[in-house]
């Protein structure tokens, strides 16, 4: 019953109720269709074939099926290829140049000793008032 040039409707899928013919049979389950469906592999059970044929060979283009349809009075829509994409333009890095060092501002370290040095001091002076302090108040 499902052989080349046989119409039928797509009853499963996306593309569900479109009509479509047998291109190829590829074994006793799959056939290959084309029509106003997408040209594909696609399982017997999920086509209802009807009682027109179309007069085509196995394996014929596109082409061919749309002029053979036209003889049936149902239009198929043909979609154009992709167009090959330019490439998007790509940002080119820049060399890596070494890296500036931050600099700190520098500071002798003879002053920084000094200030701590002198701020040690006063702490030590303060520390020993208070000890003499104590001692006084404990005798």
């Amino acid at each position: 019953m499902i052989d080349v040039g046989r119409v039928c409707v797509k009853i499963a899928g996306r593309d569900a109720g479109k009509k479509a013919v047998v291109v190829e049979k590829i074994d006793s389950n799959f056939v290959l269709i084309d029509g106003q469906t997408r040209r594909r592999k696609c399982s017997i059970s999920h086509l209802e074939p009807l009682n027109k044929t179309l007069d085509i060979k196995k394996g014929d283009s596109h082409d061919k099926i749309v002029a053979a349809f036209k003889t049936l009075n149902i239009d198929v829509k043909t979609t154009k290829p992709k167009t090959k994409k330019t490439e998007r333009p790509r940002k080119v890095r820049k060399l890596h140049s070494k890296p500036k060092k931050v600099t700190k501002p520098k500071v002798e370290k003879k002053e920084v000793k000094e200030e701590v040095k002198e701020e040690v001091k006063e702490e030590v002076k303060k520390v020993v008032k208070k000890t003499v302090k104590k001692v006084a108040t404990k005798k």
